[in-house]
């Protein structure tokens, strides 16, 4: 698809990506000859290497890292995004931000794996797809009628996952597709 990947692969470049970067950090030699010694370096720029052992580095890690609600932080600057270029026809950079939607999501469900179900029944298998190729087939029209149908399922997961309030905010009240814009 675009840049060389099809959309399947983005889930395993997301997760080769997450564990090549953990392994990198790891594996640092945590006492090179000009670093500090570890009394020394009570300080927060080393937070992970001074971890005591293995397991506390994964802890602070995983910590790090969040939960679903990262992604869903991601999901949300990038739904911005789309709505900003189905206004102004550029649909290639909706389309962009779209795909990279989709690997925030299936990243947030790496880690929150409870996630899966509604997000892959309600959104990836059905709207997803539905407006990445109303993107890329260049009418209008049909593109907001996707990126609604998509809004609208966003906010079906958000009530199946029992946090309906989260579309009581802007990004749902106001990101409306212009037919629609009067209507709500």
């Amino acid at each position: 698809m675009r840049h060389g990947l099809r959309l399947s692969e983005y889930p395993k470049r997301l997760a080769l990506l997450a564990v090549l970067t953990a392994t990198a950090a790891l594996t640092i030699n945590p006492a090179p000859a000009w670093a500090t010694t570890a009394a020394e370096s009570d300080t927060p720029d080393r937070w992970l290497l001074d971890a005591a052992d293995d397991d506390t580095r994964f802890e602070r890690l995983e910590q790090y890292l969040g939960g679903f609600s990262a992604a869903m932080w991601e999901t949300k600057a990038r739904y911005v995004r789309v709505h900003e270029a189905l206004a102004i026809g550029n649909r290639a950079l909706a389309l962009y931000h779209w795909e990279k939607i989709g690997s925030a999501i299936r990243g947030g469900y790496l880690k929150r794996p409870a996630r899966r179900a509604n997000a892959d029944a309600l959104f990836l298998d059905n709207a997803w797809p539905e407006a990445a190729k109303a993107f890329e087939e260049g009418d209008d029209q049909r593109a907001w009628e996707a990126f609604t149908r998509a809004r609208a399922a966003c906010m079906a997961c958000h009530v199946a996952e029992d946090v309906a309030f989260m579309n009581e905010q802007a990004i749902f009240t106001e990101l409306v597709a212009p037919s629609t814009a009067s209507d709500d």
